[in-house]
């Protein structure tokens, strides 16, 4: 019994080791399995155009510093609205809307490529050119990915990687 009983405390002690070692992810409480409820809201005010900033410091020491989610929903990184010419598009939807199912409930699992072009569940994508360095750290082999809607840039989707909590605007290049 005293030998079952120490077996069944290391196990335990093993378990919340690793357990504290995965909670919040790689990047301080962003990531690591956390998915947000819904996608970012519109944004409510009209910044004034102006160019995107290179990538800098994160907005709270240990956050990646590519846009993401923070644990409690927070879309850091999506404020610059309809204006923002980086996501202009003169032909939305060029390619037709995603059929896929989008949101929370439904996880794709990236099946190759790269930011130019990837797949996943036949659906091709792919990432808007001034968001390339914020998903060089992707696997395109195997990192989950939610599609969410963008309600500020038409013809855009989000897609927000899992296991990174961070997210990049995305065109559908269809089936």
């Amino acid at each position: 019994m005293k030998r079952l009983a120490g077996f069944f405390a290391l196990f335990l002690l093993c378990s919340v080791g690793a357990y504290a070692q995965n909670h919040g992810g790689e990047h301080g409480g962003v990531g690591g399995g956390h998915i947000p409820a819904r996608g970012p809201a519109p944004v409510s005010h009209q910044p004034a155009p102006s160019p995107r900033p290179a990538p800098g410091h994160p907005d709270q020491p240990g956050h990646p510093v590519a846009p993401h989610v923070d644990p409690n929903d927070h879309w850091v990184g999506h404020d610059t609205g309809r204006r923002d010419a980086n996501y202009h598009l003169d032909h939305p939807w060029e390619h037709g809307r995603f059929p896929g199912e989008i949101g929370r409930g439904h996880v794709w699992r990236l099946r190759g490529g790269g930011p130019g072009r990837f797949w996943f569940g036949g659906f091709y994508f792919s990432v808007a050119t001034v968001d390339f360095d914020f998903c060089a750290d992707w696997d395109w082999l195997n990192d989950d990915i939610v599609i969410y809607d963008d309600p500020d840039h038409v013809g855009y989707y989000l897609a927000y990687n899992v296991r990174l909590g961070t997210y990049v605007h995305v065109l559908y290049l269809g089936a």
